[in-house]
């Protein structure tokens, strides 16, 4: 193999000896994770494309109504409005970097290309092209989170040393998206019922308290907002970047892990009566 050739596949193999989320992708489903680094490598303007949406609304929303909004109360602390927001952003971006590869690429792949066909003739079991596909978008949802907090970080909207704790957070974030997006889009039967899909997404990212305290909700309206997953994230990220430790905390982290994992569990299932005889 000549020089060029093997500084090839360690680059593409780069991303999957630094991310600490890669390790979801063990054994064969790594081969699958490799695959996807090596299929963006020429269209990586494609990943890019997802972490503007975030920074738009934080320069536009954040920034530019923190001057009319002033200062918010989080916990007894006052913090201001582009620093109540950028949390909840941070989690909308995991989200929104997972969950689209975990459904738009799992459809395509397998409906379009038959490419999981092909995949289950080789060594490659239905749980490793499951373990692989969720653990390419996490890493992709990952980076998202990674430079987002970068951005958070520049702009002086981090509040506490504790923030380094909302990466981790993000990430757990998108492995919960990721997992149930692919265990959901493995029941899908066309392009049509994607419509579905973004008739959930939007109302979550427009009432998970991203942009407005939980308080201004009506009663029965923060019930539901509670129990809805980028809540979930978005109260995570949030303490966690204010340094509010409390037992809610493990409550969060709880609820997307069961998340994940359950979703992950369904795409296994769905995927082996699709795929075997």
């Amino acid at each position: 193999m000549t020089p060029s050739g093997t500084l090839g596949r360690q680059s593409a193999a780069l991303p999957l000896r630094v991310l600490p989320v890669a390790s979801l992708g063990t054994g064969r489903a790594r081969r699958l994770v490799a695959r996807n680094v090596k299929a963006y490598r020429r269209g990586w303007t494609l990943l890019l494309s997802g972490f503007f949406e975030p920074l738009f609304y934080l320069l536009s929303i954040g920034l530019g109504l923190n001057h009319l909004v002033g200062h918010l109360r989080l916990d007894g602390r006052v913090v201001t409005y582009a620093a109540y927001v950028a949390p909840g952003l941070l989690a909308s971006s995991a989200m929104n970097g997972s969950i689209f590869d975990a459904t738009f690429a799992t459809f395509f792949k397998l409906k379009i290309t038959k490419s999981y066909e092909a995949l289950v003739a080789t060594p490659l079991r239905v749980r490793d092209i499951a373990v692989g596909e969720i653990s390419w978008a996490l890493i992709r949802g990952s980076l998202y989170s990674l430079t987002f907090l970068c951005v958070m970080a520049v702009l002086g909207l981090v509040q506490s040393p504790w923030a380094v704790f909302c990466f981790p957070a993000a990430s757990l974030v998108g492995f919960a998206f990721g997992g149930l997006g692919m265990g959901l889009t493995c029941y899908l039967r066309n392009w049509q019922d994607f419509d579905f899909l973004f008739l959930a997404i939007m109302p979550l990212f427009l009432f998970s308290a991203v942009f407005y305290p939980l308080g201004v909700y009506p009663g029965w309206l923060q019930g539901v907002v509670t129990w809805t997953p980028l809540y979930q994230g978005v109260s995570l990220i949030r303490e966690l970047d204010a340094g509010l430790l409390t037992p809610a905390i493990a409550a969060h982290v709880t609820y997307l892990a069961v998340m994940g994992v359950g979703g992950m569990q369904l795409a296994i299932h769905r995927l082996g009566r699709l795929l075997l005889p």
